[in-house]
């Protein structure tokens, strides 16, 4: 199987455009294109993210551990980025004229295992924090109360008029959090499968900047990923099977939009 070329060498800088506020439309549009061009990779990994969350939402309820059920919802949209790397390889293959499959996007990784290994492990780190601190804030604001032993429980708990600090507070806090790892994680690790000779350190503040200097798009492209997986959700996960693959490749696009390379 031919290489793909990766254009600039290891002399190349990465320069932030500024796009749009239209793009992230663009950037779906160009997503659906991959997606039904190689919709058999894209069903794998749309099934293993439905079975993720469908498992999660099993061990909730069997263990009745409801205090979890946002927390790890939101963690495991933090971790996106990393799951989709074979949907990035599968994007950029296709818009190279290479061809594609199953085994080489799940085996994309070794373009930049070390830095894409960082990369995940901090989102990692990033998803269990927030998890931690998600419990915290309820046993702050319910110091008295045990976890929900029920889901009516637990709605009712959420429900009365004491949960409105609570909420207030938890909202704004996930929000913040979500800011910052959707501005280090926005193009991070396309970058870096893009890129392989580029490090963690680059990608990051590369997305940092790209976020920084669009702010109303990617605000609109953050909502928009938000939108298509709350929808993948509200179907009983089924939707995550074209939703989740639809984001994959559609980021890669924004990647495409957002960077580009010049010698130095």
């Amino acid at each position: 199987m031919s290489e793909i070329a990766h254009g600039a060498g290891p002399s190349a800088t990465p320069r932030i455009n500024t796009v749009y506020m239209d793009r992230p439309w663009n950037w779906l549009a160009r997503g659906w294109s991959d997606l039904s061009r190689s919709f058999g990779v894209g069903l794998v990994y749309g099934l293993v993210f439905a079975v993720i969350g469908a498992v999660l939402t099993y061990v909730v309820l069997v263990e009745e551990i409801y205090l979890y059920t946002f927390p790890l919802m939101a963690g495991f949209l933090l971790v996106g980025p990393l799951l989709a790397v074979g949907l990035y390889d599968t994007s950029r293959r296709l818009a190279a004229g290479q061809p594609f499959s199953l085994g080489t996007a799940l085996t994309a990784f070794r373009e930049n295992p070390t830095q894409i290994g960082m990369m995940g492990s901090l989102l990692l780190i990033l998803m269990f924090a927030w998890v931690r601190i998600a419990v915290l804030l309820f046993f702050m604001f319910f110091p008295y109360n045990p976890p929900a032993p029920t889901v009516q429980a637990f709605v009712n708990t959420f429900l009365s008029v004491d949960a409105i600090p609570f909420l207030l507070t938890g909202n704004l806090l996930g929000l913040a959090i979500a800011a910052v790892v959707f501005a280090v994680s926005a193009i991070s690790i396309p970058l870096l499968l893009d890129r392989p000779e580029s490090n963690i350190f680059t990608a990051v503040t590369t997305s940092w900047l790209a976020v920084w200097r669009n702010p109303g798009t990617m605000a609109l492209w953050a909502w928009l990923i938000v939108l298509f997986i709350a929808a993948g959700i509200a179907t009983g996960f089924i939707g995550l099977i074209v939703t989740l693959p639809l984001i994959g490749h559609a980021s890669w696009a924004a990647y495409k939009d957002l960077v580009s390379w010049e010698e130095r």
